[in-house]
């Protein structure tokens, strides 16, 4: 008859709990939830901060509106400006949406232009121009910003800085999401749908309109929201080309403003740029779901598993 093992102490389970590799990977669970609270906590901090009452941008001491629709400080009766009472706080982010807005409508046809035309090249050259149009996503902004000032400033300087400067240097960088995502989406379509739709007599142009522009519908939407998402965040190429104070966007106005006194209607305008962002990237995943689900039996994934999708 053989002895019982002797209990382990706390150090022991401790190890042994770690050494199990059947275990819940609950180690693995508290380092997610550890990051997302470190990751979230400081923008809900922000956000709250653009309701408090006081001129603080530290201390919490109630809940307002003051700094969104404007009023008197209870404290000393002073009068502030709020978010939509302020007229640079509102041209700033006139301008944002402005950008936003045209760089969605302008980079996302010629995005989904390239990747047919890439997606379909089987030349010499084609791997090198696919190669190509990575480098606007692992080029440093810094750099990219610097490069179109000096063309701006040099070479096309009839394109005048502010806002025609600024929608062709957002177009610049935003057309590579695009492809990415819509030639992802190609990939997993093929080409057998639209070789069909030709073998029953539809032409090129036919086929493209009535077959392949269709299924690439989803993916077509959710890049031009990571457009929209992309070009409302921008700071670096934004302030290269500015033209003015006209020109002034959100992330602009919030590290000039930050260095000079900020107050909570700064942290409003903040918070205006996070709901846009976050309403155009759920647009694009409710859109993205809705489109799944009506095609029952469908698993050709979503728009970011043909980002992630993505071959040379």
């Amino acid at each position: 008859m053989s002895a019982a093992a002797p209990p382990l102490d706390q150090h022991g389970r401790i190890r042994t709990w770690f050494a199990n590799p059947w275990g819940k990977p609950r180690f693995l669970a508290v380092l997610t939830w550890g990051f997302v609270l470190w990751s979230i906590v400081p923008v809900v901090i922000a956000v709250l901060i653009s309701f408090n009452s006081n001129r603080s941008t530290s201390t919490f001491t109630g809940p307002s509106l003051l700094w969104w629709t404007g009023g008197e400080l209870g404290t000393t009766g002073e009068e502030v400006l709020g978010v939509f009472t302020d007229p640079d706080l509102r041209g700033a982010v006139a301008q944002t949406l402005k950008l936003a807005f045209a760089d969605m409508l302008i980079a996302t046809p010629i995005g989904v232009a390239l990747a047919l035309g890439l997606a379909r090249w089987r030349g010499r050259g084609s791997g090198s121009a696919n190669f190509l149009m990575l480098f606007p996503l692992v080029t440093p902004e810094l750099v990219m910003g610097t490069a179109l000032f000096l063309v701006f400033i040099n070479l096309y300087d009839f394109v005048s800085m502010g806002t025609p400067a600024q929608i062709l240097g957002h177009v610049t960088f935003s057309i590579s999401y695009v492809v990415i995502v819509v030639r992802g989406r190609l990939f997993t379509i093929g080409r057998e749908q639209e070789e069909a739709a030709m073998d029953l007599g539809a032409s090129p142009f036919g086929a493209l309109r009535r077959v392949l522009l269709p299924l690439l519908a989803p993916a077509i939407f959710a890049s031009a929201m990571i457009v929209f998402a992309i070009s409302i965040d921008d700071f670096v190429i934004t302030s290269y080309l500015l033209g003015g104070q006209d020109s002034t966007t959100v992330p602009v106005l919030i590290y000039q403003t930050a260095r000079a006194g900020p107050t909570p209607a700064l942290n409003g305008v903040a918070t205006l740029m996070l709901v846009g962002s976050l309403v155009a990237i759920t647009l694009g995943v409710l859109v993205q779901r809705r489109v799944n689900r009506r095609r029952e039996g469908d698993r050709r994934g979503s728009a970011v598993e043909d980002f992630a999708r993505f071959e040379l």
